[in-house]
């Protein structure tokens, strides 16, 4: 079934002012003057029928209840269900988000070097708290806390995922590395770690002691915030 929400007083973008056209206010002005409403309308390029860009921009944001963190949390299906949302226009939105979370993602790995568990964190929540099923990833460093590489070693259901610590050894082996961080996510939005977490943290850390590698922590990422459960003193 299709969302439809018809606008009143429909007038065809082309036909406004150019200081109103969401394209020429962002060349004139900068893309900070534009609303939410009138970026996605720049990635969506065109409505439906008797709604413009903008108009179906605003239903969009409703359906994530206008807020940007519920935008990110859309799937391609989510958005289609809205009238005048094709596949490539949803798969243009969520490429966009997708990239967002990129970006907030790699200023923390721009420093190479990770110091705390928040900085870690900070890594992590982007690329995590949005997904809809749990993902267990590892950051791999050497013995100076330079980031070797980051990588996704499984990906669950809603409420659990298996981490096989043979997956994870064996990468850390290839990249020479001495030390990792694990992190993996709560869709429910709990920070609070299951008895599962705790003992696949311990199982793995005592796997990495016989290989001489360190576990600085294991972080546990939601919409939320995030947890440490070294810093809450789990492991």
């Amino acid at each position: 079934m299709f969302v439809n929400v018809n606008p009143t007083n429909y007038v065809a973008i082309k036909k406004w002012s150019d200081g109103d056209k969401p394209r020429e206010k962002l060349i004139d002005k900068g893309a900070t003057a534009l609303s939410d409403a009138e970026l996605l309308a720049i990635l969506l390029h065109t409505g439906h029928q008797q709604k413009s860009a903008v108009d179906l921009a605003r239903e969009i944001l409703r359906l994530a209840k206008d807020n940007l963190s519920e935008l990110g949390r859309l799937n391609v299906n989510d958005l289609r269900k809205l009238k005048g949302m094709g596949t490539a226009k949803a798969v243009t939105i969520v490429a966009a988000l997708e990239l967002s979370r990129r970006r907030q993602a790699s200023r923390v790995l721009q420093k190479n070097v990770i110091q705390t568990s928040s900085d870690a964190a900070l890594f992590f929540k982007p690329l995590l708290a949005d997904q809809h099923h749990e993902s267990f990833y590892v950051m791999f460093l050497n013995h100076a806390n330079k980031v070797l590489q980051c990588k996704c070693v499984s990906s669950g259901g809603m409420s659990s995922t298996v981490a096989d610590p043979r997956i994870i050894f064996r990468e850390a082996l290839d990249l020479h590395a001495t030390k990792i961080i694990l992190c993996h996510n709560h869709p429910s939005g709990s920070l609070r770690p299951s008895q599962a977490d705790i003992s696949v943290t311990k199982k793995i850390k005592s796997a990495a002691a016989l290989f001489d590698i360190e576990v600085l922590d294991h972080i546990i990422v939601a919409e939320t915030g995030y947890l440490s459960l070294v810093e809450e003193g789990v492991i």
